[in-house]
């Protein structure tokens, strides 16, 4: 079974999410995510409270979008798209 991935915004950075369990939170596994990664140094040192000004900004989307920070996320991948400032 392919996963077709959404299109991704202009000056967006892309985060896959893999998850085995459906339940957890977008916030707490997207911020674990972003710390992990390595592309994107700017928001890997990202603090908790521009963390959440991201989704207030609406500048986290999930499908295009605007995503919940609360939202339970389902198992397998999901595409996490965050709006770059300019």
């Amino acid at each position: 079974m392919t996963i077709q991935q959404p299109e991704k915004p202009e000056n967006s950075f892309r985060i896959t999410l893999e998850l085995e369990e459906s339940g957890q939170k977008l916030d707490a596994v997207l911020f674990e995510a972003i710390r992990a990664q390595d592309e994107n140094l700017e928001l890997k040192e990202i603090s908790k409270g521009q963390f959440k000004k991201l989704f207030t900004e609406k500048k986290v989307l999930i499908k295009n979008q605007n995503a919940k920070p609360k939202s339970s996320i389902n198992s397998g991948t999901t595409y996490v798209d965050i709006l770059l400032s300019k």
